[in-house]
């Protein structure tokens, strides 16, 4: 397989979702990881494909109950957040609920083997317009929030008295993140796997955060780190003949072990 086969209709609306969400997944990881939070993120993964097999289990769609059981994570990750409750105990316990109910559920699903496969590999090349459609929509969302949320994320990150001293002890700017981040792991384990989805959110921030100076081209690189790797998993994956998350994750790895050989 080359790139010019990428266009092929076969593959061409299954690699532009992988696009989309490998340029979305490393910017609102620059984010969590500003947050120190990546841990957050992972646990996030798992309970959406919690979501997933419980679809599957009461016969709805699978992708609408993960978004649903994503966004109650969020929320139960906000109310422990404040004042410092839970923390990456609650988080690991996320993790955990996550995965055990995601193996339990699939086993008394009539697809189960399949199920849990495709959560772990991912069901890239299964995706069409629909899928499309919801990620473009996702994406526009993003768009319009991130200019929003970024001076108060900031803000909070690094003057954490600030809106308490303006008179603004809970923000809801971090709630509507937290969701805003759900939703994408939710979208994203669904169709790349839970770990691939997990390692756009972690590697391409982490490597970036190593190279970049400022803020702004933090955000680029984490971005375009994210779309090389997704560009080389793509192609590699098809030409193997491998399923696409382990390969996705695998480059990934080899980004990050460049981050070793650079220097701040």
């Amino acid at each position: 397989m080359t790139f010019h086969d990428i266009f092929d209709q076969m593959f061409l609306l299954p690699f532009l979702n992988g696009l989309v969400l490998a340029a979305l997944l490393p910017v609102v990881g620059a984010w969590v990881r500003l947050r120190e939070e990546w841990l957050a993120a992972l646990g996030l993964a798992q309970i959406s494909a919690a979501g997933v097999v419980l679809g599957a289990i009461v016969t709805e769609p699978g992708a609408f109950v993960a978004l649903a059981a994503a966004a109650v994570a969020a929320a139960v990750k906000a109310f422990l957040g404040r004042g410092g409750r839970g923390g990456n105990d609650a988080y690991a316990v996320m993790i955990l609920l996550g995965w055990s109910a995601a193996l339990i559920g699939a086993s008394v699903t009539a697809h189960g083997d399949e199920l849990s496969h495709a959560l772990v590999e991912g069901q890239l090349y299964f995706t069409g317009q629909e899928q499309l459609m919801g990620i473009l929509a996702l994406a526009a969302v993003a768009a319009g929030l991130l200019p929003w949320l970024s001076r108060r994320l900031l803000l909070g990150r690094f003057f954490p008295d600030h809106f308490r001293a303006n008179g603004v002890p809970n923000p809801h700017h971090d709630v509507v993140f937290d969701v805003l981040a759900a939703v994408t792991l939710a979208l994203a384990a669904t169709a790349v796997g839970i770990m691939a989805a997990f390692a756009l959110v972690f590697i391409p921030p982490w490597v970036a955060f190593r190279v970049a100076q400022g803020w702004r081209r933090t955000l680029v690189w984490s971005a375009g780190l994210g779309i090389l790797a997704y560009l080389v998993a793509f192609v590699a994956a098809i030409r193997l003949d491998q399923p696409f998350g382990p390969v996705l994750v695998a480059v990934l790895l080899v980004l990050a072990l460049s981050r070793s050989f650079v220097r701040n």
